[in-house]
């Protein structure tokens, strides 16, 4: 699958509601392409106290619930289609899935892609 197409599936999930007085949902879309060669999206849902989470975890829970954790490819949209880079709370959640997501193909601008080990050069730990 070319980043396009998966880009194609991240801005289809994006849509921004508000769900309550302290919590907003869908302002961000995630999609993952997974070594089974399905694809897995997910938004971001943010909370008035922080207790939210990003589109790129919502997309991995999808993927593991389905049995998955390693990912071949991923990208994340905002609501008017541009491309955002991994927080560093999701890029160490996605390394830490599989050993081999650190070769996970990130896009991190509309020409721009990288590895997630690439994003994450200094690893804290010693287990990959």
């Amino acid at each position: 699958m070319e980043f396009h197409e998966l880009y194609a599936k991240a801005r289809s999930v994006v849509n921004p509601k508000k769900l309550s007085g302290l919590a907003e949902a869908g302002g961000v879309g995630a999609a993952i392409l997974a070594a089974n060669g399905e694809v897995y999206t997910g938004v971001c849902i943010d909370t008035a106290c922080s207790m939210g989470f990003c589109a790129e975890h919502a997309a991995a829970a999808a993927m593991v619930t389905a049995g998955q954790n390693l990912v071949l490819k991923l990208v994340a949209v905002d609501w008017e289609g541009k491309i955002l880079p991994p927080c560093g709370r999701c890029r160490e959640f996605i390394s830490q899935l599989h050993p081999d997501n650190l070769n996970a193909e990130v896009m991190v601008a509309e020409d721009t892609v990288v590895t997630l080990r690439e994003l994450l050069p200094y690893l804290w730990h010693s287990e990959f």
